[in-house]
């Protein structure tokens, strides 16, 4: 993840939340150091957004509660069944936009007042989804691809046929396709010119081209 990337999906999980967050939580979400942490929550108030410290139980860093958009009015009850369905879909792997649909769950919650919140915990406790996962892939095989099909980017991948050969390609994502097991990426190969698919668990490494 770029630094203005992280800086931005940063923003969105402090105003996302109620309570603070300690540095050190922050740097194990985004993988990075608490030092490029302390960086980032600088050049968040160099931008003037409201950072602050918290101390006490659930302190931390945090937006100052005027910096919010208008609430979404969801109930405990859609929010509960919207939250299920997508932790469902992260656990089950059933996307490769895994950050994307943590940010959005992040403002799901948020939108809920403190005790719709107490009450969406207790209607999750009682709702789940079993089923087969999809097989599995690389985290950083999944940010790639996201970015590059929200930011509609060419990627180079390295590829495992099914004969454990092992190949480079330039590939420009056309579609993604999700079934029980697998999930595919339509894609036009920009060196062959031409479509094919790509299993998304044969997909050893990922990497955004920024210049194509």
């Amino acid at each position: 993840m770029q630094r203005t990337e992280r800086l931005f999906a940063l923003a969105e999980y402090l105003r996302g939340r109620r309570t603070g967050v300690t540095a050190e939580q922050l740097a194990e979400r985004f993988e990075v150091t608490v030092r490029t942490i302390y960086r980032d929550l600088d050049a968040l108030r160099a931008a003037s957004m409201p950072v602050g410290a918290e101390r006490g139980p659930g302190g931390g860093f945090a937006l100052d509660r005027s910096y919010t958009l208008p609430p979404v009015n969801f109930t405990a009850r859609e929010a509960a069944l919207l939250v299920a369905l997508g932790r469902h879909a992260i656990n089950s792997r059933l996307l490769p936009f895994e950050s994307t649909l943590e940010s959005a769950l992040d403002k799901v919650r948020a939108a809920l007042s403190t005790s719709a919140q107490r009450e969406l915990l207790e209607r999750l406790s009682e709702l789940s989804f079993h089923g087969v996962p999809s097989l599995p892939s690389k985290k950083a095989v999944r940010a790639a691809i996201e970015r590059a099909w929200f930011e509609r980017q060419a990627l180079a991948i390295t590829y495992v046929d099914g004969n454990f050969i092992e190949t480079r390609r330039k590939v420009r994502i056309l579609a993604v396709q999700m079934e029980r097991h697998e999930t595919r990426i339509d894609a036009q190969d920009l060196e062959r010119d031409e479509r094919r698919q790509f299993r998304l668990d044969r997909i050893a490494s990922a990497e955004v081209l920024t210049d194509l």
